[in-house]
């Protein structure tokens, strides 16, 4: 049972009680320990690269096309321990289990930066994916309260679809290849086993419509949303270091004081880079990449393929819960060419599910063999994202190297930096200075 049993880690947390609970500064530092994002282990590496891409392709899709209608286009404080236990979301992303409610009732939500809502199921509106946990009730629960549509957080939501139903906020909103509806409210929330931190937040009490979240109560989202609780509670930073997925090991996560790269040994030097916003919509953070190479080749990319334009569409988004990178079509296509000419194996001549471009392996020796030139994202004012082999290839069939690069789907859509690109990357969102920076780490060391 050791490779599927969840071990308990330490979340510190650092709550300043201000007369509003919104205005509470809220550090908190976690970790998790699991066997991988998918099926508590029980895929093979070739199996779990697969699947991660097709659901990457599917989430991807389905926020550009959130985007697109988005556009109007057609396509400080006293530090307190408390122990949780955190485990892995099958679906490319990762959650750790927090208490709602007065007494607190468990609830086990996944981590998403693509969209701003914390919601979980709730029997309020009749919960229809199944969940490890009961599920949450609000009427054994002394600080649950409805929100009214003249509420701040109902007119300021940016959902799918909302309305206003016996005087409650009703709204319907997608979260990747996920679809839930819900009614807004307050809640308290608890981190740790103890019980011993609390916060009040805005939270959607919903259902799944749509889609699975593989035994999860909900979504707790940090984009830079309206609703999320980084926004809610004053958050001004936040870090993560990715260990690769298909080694199955901790992956950190830090928010507030800790969020701090230079309180952790890095292995390259830290760089940073604005964090820019989109006039538009606010599902994605984004920064200025303005250049691809691969090895020392600097790739016939323009830098205004690349860039963030005025009515929000194209620019770089960074998303930890999208597995494949997605870059537009001028730069897919100077970078598969250059990959073609780099690498010296035949390229196949069929690829593998949603991978772009593969290449055969000699029989018998697997990808760890093969040298390959690394992929060098340039940012404006001279930073540079180094990424080696393993950060945009992967293995997903045996025999089989294939690129972890794919062209956007349409016209507008945004270039992503995924997961696997910011793999054994510790990366920092500093919003109240609006930067982005990141070093290379060894991030099950950190």
């Amino acid at each position: 049972m050791a490779g599927h049993l969840h071990r308990l880690l330490l979340l510190f947390l650092a709550v300043a009680a201000t007369a509003a609970p919104a205005l509470a500064i809220f550090h908190f530092d976690f970790r998790f320990d699991t066997d991988g994002p998918f099926s508590g282990g029980s895929l093979s590496r070739h199996n779990l690269w697969r699947r991660a891409a097709i659901e990457s392709k599917a989430r991807h899709e389905k926020n550009a096309a959130k985007l697109a209608k988005a556009l109007g286009k057609d396509a400080g404080g006293d530090i307190t321990a408390a122990d949780v236990t955190v485990t892995p979301y099958t679906h490319q992303g990762h959650a750790l289990t927090v208490g709602i409610g007065t007494p607190p009732q468990p609830s086990k939500v996944i981590l998403d930066m693509g969209s701003d809502l914390f919601w979980t199921q709730c029997s309020l509106v009749g919960p229809t994916a199944l969940q490890e946990e009961p599920v949450y009730d609000p009427s054994r629960s002394r600080s649950f309260s409805l929100l009214p549509c003249s509420s701040k957080h109902c007119e300021q939501g940016a959902f799918t679809s909302k309305n206003c139903t016996d005087k409650r906020c009703v709204y319907e909103n997608d979260y990747g290849v996920l679809t839930a509806t819900g009614v807004l409210a307050t809640e308290t929330f608890t981190f740790g086993e103890k019980r011993d931190a609390a916060v009040n937040l805005t939270f959607g009490c919903g259902k799944l419509t749509n889609g699975t979240i593989a035994g999860a109560s909900g979504i707790l989202g940090l984009s830079p949303g309206p609703l999320s609780m980084l926004k809610q509670l004053s958050i001004q930073k936040f870090s993560y270091c990715l260990t690769p997925f298909g080694d199955r090991k901790t992956s950190p996560v830090m928010f507030g004081a800790m969020a701090d790269l230079a309180k952790y040994k890095t292995t390259g030097k830290v760089q940073t880079v604005p964090l820019l916003k989109n006039p538009i919509e606010d599902m994605y953070y984004y920064v200025p990449m303005v250049g691809i190479s691969l090895g020392s080749k600097r790739l016939d990319v323009p830098a205004e393929s690349l860039a963030l334009k005025p009515d929000g569409t194209g620019g770089t988004a960074v998303d930890s819960a999208t597995t494949l990178a997605y870059l537009v079509t001028p730069a897919f296509e100077e970078l598969k060419k250059a990959v073609m000419e780099g690498v010296k194996l035949p390229a196949a001549n069929k690829t593998v599910d949603d991978y772009p471009l593969c290449f055969e392996l000699p029989r018998g020796m697997s990808m760890d063999a093969v040298q390959a030139p690394p992929l060098v994202l340039h940012f404006d004012g001279g930073a540079e994202m180094v990424l080696p082999r393993d950060n945009y290839f992967q293995e997903p069939s045996p025999g089989m190297m294939c690129l972890a690069v794919v062209q956007t789907p349409f016209e507008g859509a945004p270039s992503v930096i995924g997961n696997v690109q910011q793999q054994n990357m510790h990366v920092l969102y500093d919003l109240a200075e609006r930067k982005f920076s990141y070093a290379p780490t060894q991030c099950d060391k950190l």
